[in-house]
């Protein structure tokens, strides 16, 4: 079971944050051995979901309107804490997050930055590919829109 917490970064805890930016870390840094800056100058303008299972953080990504980084809304910053990646909460954490675009920003269209090996993933929510691979940190990615 996981619920949800919708916020935007100024009503974010102290405590919520820390636990945003360390399971970001685990995830991004750890995890995927990847050596980059997570924390971007651009969590102030975005809309945070939390997910949340037994008390502890386990889910997030962020949201921004449209305009604010790319033409049309976006979703970034996806995780699931790998312990739960087999409860499916990531599938429950992508349409938590489209809805919440469709209800605080009034938007279907949203871009993403996706992980390469996820496209599969996105493309179960109805994402498609948008040109070629690029790398970014070093990590295979792929552009990908919903419009719908």
């Amino acid at each position: 079971m996981i619920q949800f917490k919708i916020k935007p970064f100024r009503e974010l805890s102290t405590d919520e944050l820390y636990a945003l930016l360390q399971l970001r870390s685990e995830v991004f840094v750890v995890e995927q051995n990847c050596v980059y800056q997570d924390i971007d100058g651009k969590d102030q303008k975005a809309i945070h979901i939390l997910g949340y299972s037994d008390g502890v953080l386990v889910a997030c990504s962020r949201l921004f309107k449209p305009k604010d980084y790319f033409e049309y809304s976006s979703i970034g910053r996806v995780i699931v804490k790998e312990s739960h990646r087999d409860k499916k909460f990531g599938h429950e954490l992508m349409c938590v997050s489209i809805d919440a675009i469709k209800t605080l920003f009034q938007e279907t269209k949203i871009t993403i930055s996706a992980q390469l090996y996820l496209q599969k993933f996105y493309e179960s929510h109805g994402f498609f590919v948008v040109g070629e691979s690029y790398l970014e940190d070093d990590i295979p990615h792929i552009e990908m829109k919903k419009v719908g």
